[in-house]
């Protein structure tokens, strides 16, 4: 079925807004928003297949957004969990991240030409529940891999009053990747609302696993700063991603991943 899209889609592929091998498409459905996320990495399926099966390497990926102050993973009882701390766009230390969310890690299907990974949790911040982060991949021959990321989430209609006064005001000038119609400059107008701010969160993460695997061919050491700095390079090629200066991003990241090195060592060794 995944490579059912990628042959419907080539031509979206071959030319979109991202101007990458890159699409997405998102919608709204009672309360539940969802952002499906497709893409071709320059890497063979076994060799993505082989790093994402890994839940430790999820924490390395998600924590390349400014939001997410840390990351940790933990084995309980056969289930892998990992905990996301949330947060500003500046530094924060972990204790200061305003909420934390626990997601179970499931691979779902693993064979020779299909992998399924599902990130799945209860409560995430601002009152929302059953987020759910989907990984697909398929090869499409020995070299590129056709991927799938998809995000989605539900609210409520007390969520969706403060979103719609928060957009309205403070968030006025945010926007997604969905073109809805021009401007009186026949410029194009971006979908804005919960609904654009689920595409940017999508689009960070298709991009935090894109930089995650870009870096892996460089010695341990320098990986961390080559990813940050690739991520960040990656996601200020467009207006609707650009939140810091490049000196910002880099030290509260370098910050931020020495705190979840130090909560990922605790967890280690029964301190917490």
């Amino acid at each position: 079925m995944l490579l059912e899209t990628y042959t419907r889609n080539i031509a979206r592929l071959q030319k979109n807004n991202f101007d990458l091998p890159l699409f997405l498409d998102s919608f709204e459905r009672d309360d539940r928003v969802t952002v499906d996320v497709y893409g071709v990495f320059e890497y063979p399926f076994s060799t993505i297949a082989n790093v994402l099966k890994t839940p430790a390497n999820w924490c390395d990926i998600v924590s390349l957004p400014p939001n997410i102050k840390a990351c940790t993973h933990r084995e309980l009882q056969g289930t892998w969990l990992l905990t996301f701390y949330l947060g500003r766009k500046v530094y924060q230390s972990p204790e200061e991240a305003q909420h934390q969310a626990v997601y179970r890690y499931r691979k779902v299907e693993q064979q020779q030409g299909y992998m399924d990974i599902l990130l799945t949790a209860d409560v995430g911040p601002y009152g929302t529940k059953d987020h759910t982060m989907r990984f697909e991949a398929a090869p499409l021959d020995g070299k590129n891999t056709f991927v799938h990321v998809s995000y989605s989430y539900s609210d409520s209609v007390a969520l969706r009053l403060a979103a719609k006064l928060y957009f309205a005001t403070l968030g006025r000038g945010k926007a997604g990747f969905t073109v809805t119609g021009t401007d009186t400059k026949g410029r194009p107008v971006y979908i804005g609302g919960p609904r654009g701010a689920l595409e940017r969160n999508a689009v960070r993460y298709y991009f935090a696993i894109q930089s995650f695997m870009n870096t892996l061919r460089y010695p341990e050491n320098s990986r961390f700063s080559m990813r940050t700095s690739e991520w960040y390079d990656l996601t200020t090629r467009y207006n609707q991603l650009h939140d810091l200066d490049r000196k910002d991003y880099l030290s509260f990241k370098a910050k931020e991943y020495n705190n979840q090195v130090t909560l990922q060592r605790r967890i280690g060794t029964g301190l917490q």
